[in-house]
């Protein structure tokens, strides 16, 4: 059975750099939603709110229905949003999983923001100010949750296929 991995967290957090890892290694189809905004900002010149998400839902739909896994990388802030990637899932027949990536050490967090680099061009990073004051709802579900403070990237790759059960994919 397909399976929908949905990621979800503040910028800076590390969503970007695990949810990729994840792919590569179990492999899947990798929707990252900045992509899709930024391209519907560059090619259609919108002003883009909630399109990029309804056009990841159907690109991963369609992987869905053709037995690919799907690891679906966006801040996914708000209750509706992370719901109706459920349905995505739940329409095609597929499992869902839950992942949520944190930073617990604010410092650290606030340095990964002040610092990182934009590997999409054209796409206008958060301030710290942005990320502090960013809508984010309080989960009402079980999911994962990887702490990526004080940890490398071989730390939070391995915690997350440990939580996961996929060690084999290492």
């Amino acid at each position: 059975m397909a399976a929908l991995f949905i990621f979800a967290g503040l910028p800076g957090t590390g969503k970007t750099t695990l949810s990729q890892q994840l792919a590569r290694r179990i492999p899947a189809v990798h929707i990252r939603i900045d992509t899709l905004e930024q391209g519907l900002r560059d090619l259609c010149n919108l002003q883009v709110e909630g399109e990029g998400y309804r056009l990841g839902y159907r690109i991963a739909a369609d992987n869905l229905a053709l037995g690919m896994d799907v690891v679906a990388d966006s801040c996914n802030p708000l209750e509706l949003t992370r719901r109706e990637w459920e349905q995505v899932s739940r329409n095609a027949g597929a499992e869902f999983i839950n992942i949520e990536v944190i930073c617990s050490d604010a410092r650290e967090h606030r340095r990964r923001i002040e610092s990182r680099v934009s590997n999409i061009a054209g796409l206008q990073l958060p301030t710290w100010s942005d990320v502090e004051h960013r809508e984010y709802d309080r989960w009402s579900k079980d999911r994962i949750i990887i702490d990526t403070a004080g940890r490398s990237e071989s730390q939070c790759v391995h915690a997350l296929l440990s939580a996961l059960g996929r060690e084999t994919a290492l």
